[in-house]
């Protein structure tokens, strides 16, 4: 599935990516993982603010390439499943991080418990997505990254 046919299906919006917005975002992410690192806070606040920067760092990705998320439900997943096509992202990742939006929705909507390791990975994954991020703007948006 394309881009394209997501837009045709209502699942993404077209969008005109501003510096401005490109940066705020980026700053969100810096500031979420941040917070992720604090240790005196409980693991599932730490891991939402880790997969939050996720979300984040998947929303620039769309907004970079003209698109938005669509109103409708499981956007959280759209973003995520539109990294291949958004950054190039490999597959393999993909899961990992539709791993990490599936623990979220569980903890949030079931109450389950978010332990060390999935914190750590969630952590880990938004360090790696924000280096994608910069790479990829550095690429093709140079003109929407934080430094330039």
């Amino acid at each position: 599935m394309t881009l394209q046919n997501l837009l045709a299906t209502g699942q993404l919006k077209e969008h005109e990516a501003t510096a401005d917005e490109i940066r705020a975002l980026l700053t969100a992410v810096r500031r979420n993982l941040a917070d992720a690192q604090v240790e005196a806070i409980s693991l599932k606040t730490r891991f939402d603010a880790a997969y939050k920067a996720i979300m984040q760092l998947s929303m620039i990705a769309l907004l970079a390439n003209g698109f938005r998320p669509g109103s409708g439900a499981g956007h959280h997943m759209t973003m995520i499943q539109t990294l291949p096509k958004s950054l190039g992202l490999d597959r393999k990742r993909v899961v990992v991080l539709d791993a990490l939006r599936r623990k979220s929705n569980a903890a949030d909507y079931m109450g389950s418990y978010v332990d060390q390791a999935a914190t750590d990975a969630c952590i880990a994954e938004a360090q790696t997505l924000l280096k994608d991020v910069d790479t990829w703007l550095g690429k093709h948006r140079s003109d929407l990254q934080l430094n330039s």
